[in-house]
């Protein structure tokens, strides 16, 4: 996939998400798959993973802007079930959430769609992962959110709630 239609796809992600929500209730929200469900049941209910989304794009984009920044940053990874069991996200709201990431991708669109080639070359060392490029961040992100949506598309499969 070329470079602009990477960038595409990241803007287009808070329009994804949204439609992967679209008419549900705040109870199917909250449903959690059964302990003995199928591995692709995933863990949590599509209000954790929708918080978790907005959760980790925030860090994303911190992560995406240190590497643009500052010469070889450190980035540090975190432990994204800590995040949903202590950071109250079935107190949260989905749909601010949704807007959130959408806003916060379609601002650092424009400073993506302004970057020289170069600067996708451009990298950080993570603490568990090593040396990580701007562009493989971004593909990275652009993965994330995709992975997670078919997590929802299941879940809402198993409710009987397809997207129509």
């Amino acid at each position: 996939m070329d470079r602009s239609t990477l960038i595409d796809h990241y803007a287009a992600g808070g329009e994804k998400l949204s439609l992967a929500i679209r008419g549900l209730s705040r109870e199917d929200m909250l449903v959690k798959p059964p302990a003995d469900a199928p591995k692709e049941a995933g863990k949590w209910s599509i209000q954790q993973v929708v918080i978790h989304l907005m959760d980790a794009d925030l860090i994303g984009a911190d992560r995406m802007k240190r590497v643009i920044a500052e010469d070889n940053p450190q980035i540090l990874g975190y432990d994204e079930s800590k995040f949903v069991a202590s950071l109250f996200y079935d107190d949260q709201s989905a749909e601010e959430a949704i807007r959130i990431l959408d806003m916060n991708r379609r601002q650092f669109t424009t400073v993506l769609r302004k970057l020289p080639e170069t600067a996708f070359a451009r990298a950080g060392t993570h603490n568990e992962r090593g040396r990580v490029t701007l562009s493989q961040l971004l593909h990275g992100y652009v993965e994330h959110l995709d992975h997670h949506l078919k997590f929802i598309h299941a879940k809402r499969a198993a409710m009987g709630k397809e997207m129509w």
